[in-house]
């Protein structure tokens, strides 16, 4: 085979609005996952990786240039990529790369998206709203010509299926392909969760995170059918994995799996993300391929942002200087790196907020008087969450406040304003959360003596 002077494949699955305890590596019980699964612990799996931006197009932005949200300026959706960002097709073409796109972009300002705003990519199947232009029996994606073009099949086999068409076509070249799907997000105009059809029924009332449990929120309803979701697209992964098999190019193939945000279900504010909660950040990731095989289990706290330098250094191409991830490779590697502590997320549109995520520690902060639709920054906030993930790892009890975490919320907003000046924020004054009585919560000497 000639194929591409050793340049490996590279392909993004990409899912949507999907909670990392969804797959088996994560302690789920049903058996949804056991591809993912699979190249979990045969490849890399990042086990601590949370988005920097609990939204659709905020994240999307985030992950196709390597910047954050605030920095590019697509801090909320509706607002279209800048014409002149760089992103992973554009470093992949300049290295000899075809590049393809299928699926949801949500990066653009026009549906069906003009060539202009496709962020580089060469081959177009995609929509800029999918859940707006199709539903789950009716998918409708628009073509490089930005014609219709109507898929037949359930929407995640439908866009597996232009995958595996896009696959074949394209065996001799290397390529880049970013696989967009919709699901596990629920279908907007109904505001439900369809899976295929007889796939709900098999998972309702069958197993329920402790943080779902406990408050509720839309998951009696919506569950069933989100994990039916999550089944299907685990079973398209499948397919993938046989394609690239087949067609022996699956030693030769690199696979990012990873989603965008997670999903609280209604329990932590009016909708289903935008929140500094676990449910809303942490997110399933796992790489898979050379580079990439018996890479272990990763503790370290990984963000999106640092996923998109991780590619392009696995296949050799090197990072631009303004890329504000940093690749896992040394990790992969197990070499010494001055890795960060902690992850740092930006919210917007629910809220103008910040949070950092620590082994142990989730701290987080808004700004009380700015509109998180029309702000994307700001110079002051006030601590709102402070959770012990060592204690409460569902996140049911709020220590903002307590008087007795007092040393813990300091050491952790010092941290949280290093990591926005990283980013390119103004150093902002941060209020203290209104004292409240400790009861008999604090922490002791011992663990005031350790790392946070």
């Amino acid at each position: 085979m000639n194929q591409k002077q050793n340049k490996p494949n590279v392909i993004v699955f990409f899912t949507d609005q999907q909670r990392m305890d969804t797959t088996g590596v994560h302690g789920n019980p049903l058996g949804l996952t056991p591809h993912f699964d699979r190249i979990a612990q045969e490849g890399t799996h990042l086990y601590n990786t949370f988005t920097c931006q609990p939204v659709c197009g905020p994240a999307r932005s985030c992950l196709q240039t390597g910047m954050y949200a605030t920095t590019t300026g697509c801090y909320r959706n509706g607002i279209p990529l800048p014409p002149d960002s760089r992103t992973l097709a554009h470093y992949f073409k300049d290295a000899g790369y075809e590049t393809g796109y299928i699926g949801k972009w949500h990066l653009a300002e026009h549906e069906p998206v003009p060539l202009e705003e496709r962020g580089g990519y060469d081959y177009w199947l995609a929509a800029n709203l999918l859940e707006l232009s199709s539903d789950a029996y009716n998918t409708v994606l628009y073509d490089n010509d930005c014609k219709e073009v109507k898929l037949p099949g359930y929407r995640v086999d439908a866009q597996t299926d232009a995958a595996i068409r896009y696959i074949d076509a394209h065996q001799e070249q290397p390529f880049y392909l970013f696989l967009s799907y919709l699901e596990p997000h629920h279908q907007n105009h109904t505001d439900n969760y369809p899976a295929p059809d007889g796939y709900e029924q098999l998972y309702i009332d069958r197993f329920t995170p402790p943080d779902l449990k406990a408050l509720g929120g839309s998951s009696p309803q919506h569950l069933g059918g989100y994990y039916g979701m999550v089944k299907r697209l685990d079973e398209a992964l499948g397919r993938l994995l046989d394609t690239l098999k087949s067609l022996s190019l699956l030693d030769n193939t690199i696979i990012l799996f990873t989603s965008d945000h997670g999903n609280h279900f209604k329990t932590r504010n009016g909708e289903y993300k935008r929140s500094a909660h676990e449910s809303s950040i942490r997110v399933p990731a796992a790489f898979y391929g050379p580079g990439f095989m018996q890479g272990g289990q990763i503790r370290e706290m990984v963000s999106l942002l640092d996923l998109p330098p991780t590619l392009l250094a696995a296949a050799g191409i090197e990072i631009p200087s303004h890329m504000q991830g940093r690749s896992v490779m040394p990790l992969v590697r197990r070499e010494d790196t001055d890795w960060p502590e902690e992850a740092f997320i930006q919210i917007s549109e629910s809220q103008v907020g910040r949070a950092i995520r620590t082994k142990r520690w989730k701290y987080a902060v808004i700004a009380p008087d700015l509109n998180g639709w029309n702000d994307s920054s700001s110079k002051h906030y006030v601590e709102t969450l402070l959770y012990d993930l060592q204690a409460d790892p569902y996140e049911l009890t709020n220590l903002a406040g307590i008087e007795s975490y007092r040393t813990v919320s300091d050491e952790l907003k010092n941290r949280l304003i290093i990591r926005m000046i990283e980013a390119g924020e103004e150093a902002p004054t941060i209020h203290p959360a209104e004292p409240r009585a400790a009861g008999q919560r604090r922490v002791s000497i011992e663990e005031l003596r350790l790392k946070l």
